[in-house]
């Protein structure tokens, strides 16, 4: 694969082009975890709408251990997004070549630590599965506000609710009776599909890595994770190179 092709993943310097294809690779990714997760501990990570209700309804019925379970996924996710925000804030000040390569490489990382839970998940259930939980949620955190900050909010590759509604929007225009009102007018309704193009690919890449995931977990367990590591380090892998290259040998050591 080109290094040049692989270098406009998380390059500084952006395309629509670079972004759509980043997103489908981070939706195929969030769909993965999203029903690996699931399989492993019994809840979507990347759901906040549901969780946030699933609070409400616990505090309602005085659950509140299940209630507070619900609380800290959404610290978790919010606190993932303010990392990812951080991180490439930080490197924008030092003018880093892996400004986008970072947040990445830290939801590879904790991919990885998913990976090392699961040996201990079934004897120690109760401590280990809140943690596994919060583990994802802050994951799928890092990588929207990554996405969102690196398209101008243009892509979101967890928010699979957003784009559907958005879908509907541009069905709805495509199916709208202009009859008798001029293209040319302003009151001419007309469906994006250009747009209505990015938002199935980035749906469906969600779906298609949903089923891989899934799939993979149920047959590898939570091994399943090491490879989705090893896909968001490739997609890092080559701006991150291009810093280390800037450094000073002294500081390389």
């Amino acid at each position: 694969m080109p290094i040049h092709y692989l270098r406009s993943f998380t390059s500084v310097d952006r395309t629509e082009r670079a972004n759509l294809r980043l997103g489908r690779a981070l939706a195929w990714v969030a769909g993965a975890i999203n029903a690996g997760g699931f399989l492993a501990v019994g809840q979507y990570t990347s759901h906040m709408s549901g969780i946030v209700s699933s609070l409400a309804d616990n505090v309602a019925l005085g659950d509140f251990g299940i209630a507070l379970a619900a609380i800290s996924s959404v610290i978790a996710f919010a606190s993932g997004a303010a990392t990812s925000a951080i991180l490439i804030n930080w490197g924008r000040r030092r003018g880093a070549h892996s400004v986008y390569a970072l947040p990445l490489l830290l939801e590879a990382a904790l991919l990885l630590c998913f990976a090392a839970l699961g040996a201990n998940l079934e004897v120690h259930r109760v401590l280990f599965v809140p943690v596994t939980v919060a583990l994802l949620c802050y994951v799928m955190g890092v990588q929207n506000a990554m996405i969102t900050k690196i398209s101008h909010a243009e892509i979101r590759t967890t928010h699979v609710t957003g784009i559907v509604t958005d879908l509907g929007i541009e069905l709805g225009k495509a199916l709208y009776w202009n009859w008798g009102v001029p293209v040319a007018a302003g009151h001419h309704v007309a469906a994006d599909m250009q747009r209505v193009r990015v938002l199935g690919s980035l749906l469906a890449m969600f779906l298609v890595g949903g089923t891989l995931g899934a799939l993979a977990f149920r047959h590898f367990g939570f091994a399943a994770g090491v490879p989705l590591s090893v896909v968001l380090v490739i997609l890092a892998s080559v701006p991150l190179t291009d810093d280390l290259r800037r450094l000073p040998l002294r500081e390389r050591v």
